[in-house]
């Protein structure tokens, strides 16, 4: 009962915000005040929910001591990498400048997903299945079933949704395993989204969104650029989730922060308030 009172409590709001942002069609101001508003709501409710049905203060989410600014810093680094590798095979091209209010807006909308999906599926589910199923097989599970929800996205594919379930599933939750903090995966996942769409103008998830602040194309083996669905289809992007991925897990095993199979979790978020 737990874990469905803070998925539904979570998921309501992420929804709300989702419609409030739909009904504004891209509008600016109002996308990007919509898409923080609703990232701070989402906050709101999940410190609330978890206080009232675990009785504990949410540590996972108290003052980040800087881990929102290293997930910024990764994020966007790894993206800048990707997109790096492909234009060196010339699949990507820059054709002059974009739009800065459509970049606005897409940092509205990209907060507000990073936040709300963050909680969903690191804070809530992952944090949930690892204490009965141990961090490796919570990290598998969670990031198929965070692959899967983007079939629902325009110009979806499996491999599009086998591709995000390593690179963005299994990363993220390996970053909250490190860090026991949702705020550095929170940052990793709002510094990709932002500089896919609103800074290197290409696709993000397939979302029909406005042009970020480069008009930019890609080009060629969908393979290599991720076709329609955007970059994060591409090889690259796999490759570099499969060793940031790796990176966070040999950091969460020194750390001690691995909850074995059946195993009594070590998570500092179950830390009594």
């Amino acid at each position: 009962m737990r874990l469905f009172s803070q998925l539904v409590t979570v998921a309501v709001v992420a929804l709300a915000g989702s419609l409030a942002v739909s009904a504004v069609q891209w509008n600016t101001p109002l996308t990007l005040v919509l898409g923080l508003g609703s990232a701070a709501l989402a906050v709101v409710a999940y410190r609330w929910i978890v206080r009232k049905t675990e009785h504990r203060v949410p540590a996972e989410i108290a003052k980040d001591n800087g881990a929102l600014g290293r997930g910024l810093v990764i994020g966007f680094g790894l993206f800048a990498c990707v997109i790096g590798n492909i234009a060196l095979v010339g699949g990507y091209d820059v054709l002059g400048w974009g739009s800065i209010g459509g970049a606005l807006a897409l940092f509205g909308f990209s907060a507000a997903a990073a936040v709300t999906e963050e909680l969903l599926f690191r804070g809530i589910l992952f944090r949930f299945v690892e204490r009965w199923t141990g961090t490796w097989l919570a990290l598998t599970l969670t990031g198929v079933l965070f692959g899967l929800s983007h079939l629902f996205n325009a110009h979806a594919t499996i491999w599009g949704a086998l591709a995000i379930a390593v690179e963005a599933g299994g990363m993220l939750a390996a970053a909250y395993a490190a860090t026991r903090t949702l705020w550095l995966p929170i940052g990793l996942h709002f510094a990709w989204n932002f500089a896919e769409g609103g800074i290197f103008g290409t696709g993000v998830s397939g979302t029909d969104a406005p042009q970020g602040l480069l008009d930019a194309v890609t080009s060629g083996p969908a393979a290599l650029t991720g076709g329609e669905f955007g970059p994060e289809a591409s090889i690259y992007s796999v490759v570099a989730g499969v060793i940031t991925t790796a990176v966070f897990m040999v950091l969460a095993r020194r750390r001690g922060n691995i909850v074995p199979l059946r195993g009594r979790t070590t998570d500092a978020a179950t830390v009594v308030a």
